[in-house]
């Protein structure tokens, strides 16, 4: 390991790293020196992440999937074992934002969406890839969550719901696993930033006036090679 490849050795995943924050801190994790396994639904767009990646000097893997659909999570902690046989760095970013609508007027239909990605999806992760996590013997998740999981917001009660439920997983896992294992979690909150999520929530707003995804990756770079207290809640 060398002071401009800290991550050097480190084997990562990042779920919805396709664009955004999670394709942000794909970049990042990678020039740190870690391999990067970069999962979201579409290929080609995993392919342009995967390619700035390599053009950057980094490695990093593609697994085009869907993290709702059966035994996608399983298969892909399988092919991680076969390769690597550990997992170092989970950075669980991949999240759906329902319509924001008054509680009586959520969509049960993408309520549903939410709850499955948000929420189930982020528990057969855990699941699926605890034992690799333990293997790496300094295993570290990072959860991308939001403020409204935390604090309620009229409108925002189906996201919002998804994300308490997502922020109680991850620090009940955390408590868990803290004398048995030397896996540490931590929950972020990225606060206001330029994503695609952002602005379909704020269509009105000036991209320029919230900040770059790439502030957030790298603060999530700094985290994990300068460590963090177990079971922590972290705002940018």
């Amino acid at each position: 390991m060398s002071a401009d490849k800290p991550l050097a050795g480190r084997v990562a995943l990042v779920t919805g790293a396709s664009r955004g924050i999670g394709a942000a801190t794909a970049k990042a994790l990678a020039a740190a020196g870690a391999h990067v396994v970069i999962t979201a639904r579409k290929a080609r767009d995993l392919e342009e992440v995967e390619e700035a990646i390599h053009e950057a000097g980094g490695s990093a893997t593609i697994a085009p999937m869907d993290l709702t659909e059966s035994d996608s999570i399983a298969r892909l902690a399988t092919a991680v074992t076969e390769r690597w046989d550990k997992l170092d760095i989970l950075v669980i970013n991949a999240a759906i934002l329902p319509q924001l609508a008054p509680v009586t007027q959520i969509e049960l239909k993408t309520l549903n969406q939410a709850l499955t990605l948000n929420v189930l999806a982020t528990q057969v992760l855990l699941a699926s890839f605890d034992p690799l996590l333990k293997r790496s013997g300094n295993g570290r998740i990072i959860g991308l969550t939001s403020s409204v999981g935390a604090e309620p917001r009229a409108y925002w009660g189906a996201y919002g719901a998804t994300k308490a439920a997502f922020d109680n997983l991850l620090s009940c896992y955390a408590q868990e696993i803290e004398r048995i294992s030397e896996t540490r979690v931590a929950i972020l909150d990225p606060g206001a930033t330029r994503t695609q999520m952002r602005a379909r929530a704020y269509p009105g707003e000036d991209p320029q006036a919230v900040k770059a995804p790439d502030v957030v990756a790298e603060r999530i770079v700094e985290l994990f090679v300068n460590d963090f207290v177990n079971a922590s809640r972290i705002r940018i």
